[in-house]
């Protein structure tokens, strides 16, 4: 067994076990880490505990320190760093006349790294705007594509019911959902209703799945027609992630 805490880098991003060694921590206490993309600050939401190594993805590392004053100072730099990034990067998508959509700019704590999170239709061959963007920050430069599921849960916004979406406001990972979920709850199938802002379904059809679905279900609820005569099995399947 070993001694980790859970440590989050984003808000309702992934939470990250490490090992506290003798350092005091808890919960809400920001920390200096060394992840596989460098050194990050982070803040601990999960209280000291022991889990089995075997069941852990990777080797837990230790915590550097636990973050101080000149720390958060420096997270906050960055974090204005970033905004700058954004519009920088902007400006040389259009000077390169590239067909992708810039969602977000994340350094790490120590600067080693500038990540430039996007979305396209396609692939792009970013090379020349990869060096471009090298010869401005002095540092390691990473674009990453990323879904559309991804880009709701970095930008936020409010969903249909009024409230913060799900992906943004709680979740750490994202839940395979289908259509099968909607069917056993009797909803209507039409996309516009069970589908959220990003065009995809609605994460809250997993949490309502589990509160509704009787274990010992035969499995018939989930075999109801659409509502939507005019909705075809295969439009709802292009909902499916």
């Amino acid at each position: 067994m070993k001694q980790v805490i859970g440590v989050r880098f984003r808000k309702a991003g992934k939470v990250y076990y490490f090992s506290p060694k003798d350092i005091e921590l808890s919960i809400g206490d920001a920390v200096i880490v060394e992840t596989a993309r460098g050194v990050e600050y982070g803040k601990v939401v999960l209280p000291l505990r022991e889990i089995d190594e075997t069941t852990l993805p990777s080797p837990v590392k230790d915590i550097i320190a636990k973050a101080t004053a000149e720390d958060e100072k420096q997270n906050k730099k960055n974090r204005q760093s970033e905004k700058e990034a954004f519009t920088i990067c902007l400006e040389k998508i259009k000077k390169h006349k590239l067909p992708m959509k810039l969602i977000d700019v994340n350094y790490t704590f120590d600067l080693s790294k500038i990540i430039f999170y996007f979305t396209a239709e396609n692939r792009v061959d970013f090379r020349e705007l990869v060096k471009d963007l090298a010869s401005v920050f002095r540092t390691r430069i990473e674009l990453r594509q990323i879904g559309v599921r991804d880009e709701a849960k970095l930008v936020g916004g409010y969903s249909t019911c009024g409230r913060e979406l799900c992906c943004h406001a709680v979740l750490g990972d994202f839940q395979p959902v289908s259509i099968k979920m909607a069917k056993q709850q009797n909803l209507s199938l039409n996309p516009a209703k069970i589908s959220g802002i990003c065009g995809r379904l609605m994460c809250c059809l997993k949490f309502e799945h589990e509160e509704s679905c009787d274990k010992e279900c035969c499995g018939n609820c989930l075999e109801l027609p659409s509502e939507d005569p005019t909705v075809s099995e295969d439009d709802l399947k292009e909902l499916e992630d």
